[in-house]
């Protein structure tokens, strides 16, 4: 179920009770106003927030999907990936500074950081019920949209909860 809005009061009038809101984040205009939806929904409806910035070698730097169809695959012996991790939790402390102005005190908030692709990664969390996703979804050219994949397109087709998609 893809909800296309930007008012976080008609999603809870469409789905019912939220209990928890799931936002892809990431540094990208429309990566920061999805999350400024995404918290807004989360206060107007007391829901906790979890907010994820998903990381893996061979992503695009600013979203977009994993390439499934490299020629040459990455070839990794041993990987921690603390560093990464890191990295992604300190973007999302900023994108809450530039979307909100800061980490919100007034309700719950989780930052995950899991290894994998995002379209992957919200879907599979966002599975309580009560979840909404929120993804922010970027005007930009169609041939770089088949060359990164879409996270917005793949949260709305495969996603078990209503999906918000915020345009930037």
């Amino acid at each position: 179920m893809a909800i296309t809005a930007v008012q976080p009061a008609s999603v809870i009038g469409e789905v019912g009770t939220v209990s928890r809101v799931v936002v892809g984040v990431d540094d990208t205009r429309a990566g920061i106003t999805a999350l400024a939806a995404a918290t807004k929904l989360a206060r107007s409806s007391g829901a906790e927030l979890v907010a994820v910035r998903a990381w893996d070698l061979g992503l695009p730097p600013h979203g977009g999907r994993r390439m499934r169809h490299l020629a040459h695959p990455h070839v990794v012996i041993a990987f921690s990936g603390t560093e990464q991790c890191a990295a992604a939790s300190v973007l999302a402390r900023h994108a809450f500074s530039s979307a909100v102005g800061g980490m919100p005190a007034d309700l719950p908030v989780a930052i995950q950081t899991p290894q994998s692709d995002p379209g992957i990664a919200l879907v599979g969390l966002a599975t309580r019920p009560g979840d909404v996703l929120v993804v922010g979804r970027r005007a930009g050219h169609p041939v770089s949209r088949l060359a990164h994949g879409s996270v917005s397109r793949y949260c709305a087709r495969h996603a078990r909860c209503p999906v918000l998609v915020v345009p930037s």
